[in-house]
């Protein structure tokens, strides 16, 4: 047998689940603390990327080879083709 306590409780948790729609789903407390960690990663990765993007050093230092190369080339799209 439920006590009269038991039975009220029972009866404010059925008038709840009454009020509760079915079809609406909300990520809840869980959600949010996925969401978080996963932004608190992307920020630790851009972080860490920032840091080792200032370390690289963008100047190339051509080649023999290649720098003459690339001066014919440049010295051929320069003139014009005459016809």
């Amino acid at each position: 047998m439920m006590s009269a306590t038991s039975t009220l409780a029972l009866t404010h948790f059925v008038t709840l689940a009454d009020s509760f729609d079915k079809d609406k789903v909300t990520p809840g407390v869980l959600g949010f603390i996925v969401f978080a960690i996963i932004g608190g990663a992307v920020w630790l990765l851009m972080k860490s990327m920032n840091k080792h993007m200032k370390k690289v050093d963008f100047e190339e230092q051509p080649e023999d080879g290649a720098a003459v190369t690339d001066a014919a080339a440049a010295a051929t799209v320069a003139q014009p083709k005459t016809s």
